[in-house]
Formats: C-alpha cells, structure tokens, sequence
C-alpha cells in the first residue's frame, strides 16, 4: 500500500492507493493539534510501503514518519490529471487558500495562481457564513438557487464580509438571497484568477471541499463560460496525488 497524506488547515485528508493504483483506503479527519499522532494512530495497523505528505502540515507527518514531501500544487495537479488528463486547467478550494492549476499533457503543472491573502474568496467564509444563517453548508448553497435578487458581498476580507452579511440578515434579506451574494461575491474572485489564464479545454476540474458546492460549482461555470466539473473524490485529490508520488518513487526505487 502508498499512502498519501495531506495535512490541510480545516482538515486532513489521508489515501491508500494499491499496487494497481486502486484506491482502496481513505479517510477525511478535522485537522486539531498532535494531527501527526492522530495519523501515526490511523495508521498503525496498515500496510505501509511508502508514505507521501503534502498541505500546510507535511513537514510535520515528515518529521514523524521520516517520510518524502511533496508540494500542494504538484500534488493537486498530479491526482487531478489520475481522472481527469484532458483538463488543461484545475480550481481548487480549500479551507485557507485558492489554486488556480495549469496541467500539461503530463500531469505536470506547468504555472499556478494562489490567493491565501484575505477570507472572502476562500472556503471557511462559506462555512462562517451558512453557521450566521442556522444551516448545514449543503443546505445553504442549495438555498441560493432560490434567491429573487442578485445582492453582492464586495469586501473581500473575513471580517468585513461577515459584517456585510450581519448587514444583510439585519435588513431581512431572505436567506436564499444572502447565500446567492455569499457564493457570488466567492465564485467572482475564483473566476477573476482563472481568467488570468488562457486554455483551449472548455473543461475545468473542480477539487477540494468547495468543489462539493453545487452553487459555487454553477456560478463559476457561468462566469467563465465553461464546464467546471467536481472532480472525483474532490477534497482527496491532494492525498490521492501524494499516494501517487509514493507509488512512482518506490516502484522506481525497486
């Protein structure tokens, strides 16, 4: 077994791939402190060949296993290409930060964009924003396909943005419509980095938990006039391109 494991800032994200590259273990756990040991302990009756960390946490599961690292983008780009090796393009969504991913007939990216500077454009201002209106996130985003006017959050801060949104609940907007401006203020900022790129593809993959949003995923494909298609096992892509890092050094090795 090759394990990839992605220590992300909201959660982690741990893949077991075999030697037919099948997945055939995984597991998403809230990412808290001694996250290392909660792994270690994960782990500990597994089958272990190699193990691969990447995200925000990977020096730490380095230093625990002795294992090899590899970069957040060369992981994303890596397991996005495992499904996807026509897309030339991936988003990914995470908890903290955005990715725009270009991806060459390889799997290897080849240039990226990342945006981890302010709240608005990034996933925890959807989850601090579904918990104002008293919603599960799923719930929250299938609300704003509902909404009767198209309002817009423009800060693109955490702070400022939530203000704006206690502004809106104050004024007794509806729920549907103050989802609708959440995820278009999020989907406009996404869009505006994918636009900095050009690609042929009219298809863009969608990874990390955002992509699990059929809001966002909808209002994205609209401003960009193209498919934005979720990728398979979305919020994993990072640990299932770790794995696969791990499955080509070993094999390689022997």
């Amino acid at each position: 077994m090759y394990w990839g494991v992605d220590v992300g800032s909201s959660y982690t994200k741990i893949c077991g791939i075999n030697q037919k590259k099948e997945i055939i273990d995984v597991k998403v756990l809230p990412t808290i402190i001694n996250q290392d040991k909660i792994v270690k302990e994960y782990l500990k009756d597994k089958e272990v060949q190699i193990i691969v960390s990447t995200g925000y946490g990977r020096h730490m599961i380095e230093d625990t296993f002795s294992c090899p690292i590899i970069g957040e983008v060369k992981a994303h780009a890596k397991g996005s290409y495992f499904f996807h090796n026509k897309a030339q393009m991936l988003i990914d969504l995470g908890g903290h930060d955005v990715k725009v991913i270009l991806v060459d007939e390889t799997g290897d990216f080849v240039d990226f964009k990342m945006n981890d500077k302010c709240g608005a454009g990034i996933g925890n201002f959807l989850e601090i924003a579904s918990k104002r209106m008293g919603l599960e996130l799923e719930e929250f985003s299938k609300i704003g396909f509902e909404a009767d006017k198209k309002l817009s959050i423009s800060n693109m801060c955490t702070i400022l943005a939530e203000s704006e949104v206690i502004s809106l609940i104050t004024k007794k907007e509806s729920i549907a419509n103050i989802s609708y401006a959440v995820h278009n203020s999020i989907a406009s900022r996404l869009a505006s980095m994918a636009q900095k790129f050009s690609i042929k593809s009219d298809c863009i993959i969608f990874t990390g938990g955002g992509a699990l949003n059929v809001l966002l995923v909808h209002l994205i494909s609209q401003k960009l006039e193209k498919n934005v298609v979720p990728s398979s096992h979305s919020q994993l892509i990072g640990a299932i391109g770790a794995a696969l890092s791990g499955y080509e050094a070993w094999n390689i090795r022997i």
